[in-house]
């Protein structure tokens, strides 16, 4: 199969959906792989070492795709990419379909076979594809949330972990999946009061055995997170349902029980958000304000730890996409139930329920479409 690694150009995305390493083993299996000129150097990979793997490096993103079976990236094609891709083209990325119309009916359009990183789905219902940068994402929440708590950034101006004599800052994390587990373990360590909510007893249960003592687990409930909202100077939103649109947690007219300066970082954006006044923003313009309360929802937050996340991106998909290629999409599909999941869109046909149901599109059984 001939594999094609673009360039991402989306604002301020500087990973790259695989490594030298990553060419390294396609070769190795019989495959030949094109990569954009300077693809990687955002993650601090360079041309060459994709040369010595056995990549040709192409100066240009439309031979790229042109030229590729396959297209490998890590976020979902953007508007001046519409019209590069081939019917029947197999695209593996993340895709987020269901939080862009424009997206879905273009994908639809150019009849592209697209497998979305993040609705790869293993039997006990985890995420494998979706882990790392969830991982990174939920690391970064409360960093990026200390830093636009300061002052000059219109945050409350409040240290996150307080110092002797000072009380800490509280944190609500609504949402205790891998992004809440993550974003709660590093507020903790700054020595944050933190207070995390999940509707799910089970998890507040594990969460509540592994959490240190300044980690408080709470029922999510409406009327819960009305009352955590009033005194929590940093919020942030780690809901995610696979494929389908984030619910509205935290809906416009609850900012006006926030304080001045309060501080949201929405991590489930990329997904619609889960705090209804969240629209994507981008590392170069990453918040707004509305009701004097501070918005961050940048849609690729893992895009600013670039080396990090190629890194942990490349180790989760590297060996779904080798299947991908050394059986063909179709064949790796009917063997590997969790791959089968990840198709939302083949040959003009929406084939997952939750981008079909998000925007009243008909539904195909994926069924069909292997058959």
């Amino acid at each position: 199969m001939i594999i094609g690694l673009p360039k991402e150009i989306k604002n301020n995305e500087n990973r790259v959906a695989l490594t030298p390493g990553g060419v390294a083993e396609f070769v190795k299996n019989g495959h030949t792989v094109y990569v954009q000129a300077t693809a990687g150097e955002g993650s601090g990979f360079q041309d060459e070492e994709y040369r010595s793997a056995g990549a040709t490096v192409l100066p240009t993103i439309e031979e790229v795709y042109g030229i590729a079976d396959m297209i490998v990236k890590v976020k979902e094609p953007i508007e001046q990419e519409y019209s590069l891709i081939k019917e029947g083209q197999l695209l593996f990325t993340y895709f987020h379909f269901a939080s862009y119309e424009p997206l879905t009916r273009a994908m639809i359009e150019r009849k592209a076979t697209c497998l979305a990183y993040e609705t790869v789905e293993l039997k006990d219902r985890s995420l494998p594809l979706l882990v790392p940068m969830s991982e990174v994402a939920g690391r970064m929440a409360p960093q990026e949330g200390a830093k636009y708590l300061e002052k000059p950034l219109k945050g409350r101006g409040i240290l996150l972990g307080g110092v002797p004599g000072v009380q800490p800052a509280n944190v609500l994390i609504l949402g205790g999946g891998i992004v809440g587990t993550q974003a709660a373990k590093i507020a903790a360590g700054f020595g944050a009061n933190v207070t995390i909510m999940d509707i799910s007893l089970k998890r507040l249960r594990e969460l509540d055995d592994i959490m240190p003592a300044n980690v408080t687990t709470v029922m999510s409930n409406h009327y819960n997170i009305k009352a955590a909202i009033k005194t929590a100077d940093l919020i942030i939103g780690a809901v995610l349902i696979p494929g389908a649109k984030a619910p509205h947690l935290i809906t416009r007219d609850m900012l006006k029980d926030m304080k001045a300066g309060t501080v949201l970082v929405d991590v489930a954006v990329d997904q619609g958000g889960c705090i209804e006044t969240c629209k994507p923003t981008t590392h170069e313009n990453p918040t707004f304000i509305i009701d004097d309360v501070v918005h961050y929802c940048v849609a690729n937050m893992p895009g600013a730890v670039p080396y990090t996340s190629t890194l942990a991106l490349t180790n989760a998909t590297l060996p779904y996409a080798l299947l991908l290629a050394n059986k063909g999409w179709k064949q790796a599909c009917i063997e590997r139930d969790e791959l089968k999941l990840g198709l939302n869109v083949v040959d003009g046909k929406v084939v997952y329920p939750g981008v079909a149901e998000a925007f009243n599109l008909p539904l195909t059984d994926v069924a069909e479409v292997l058959a």
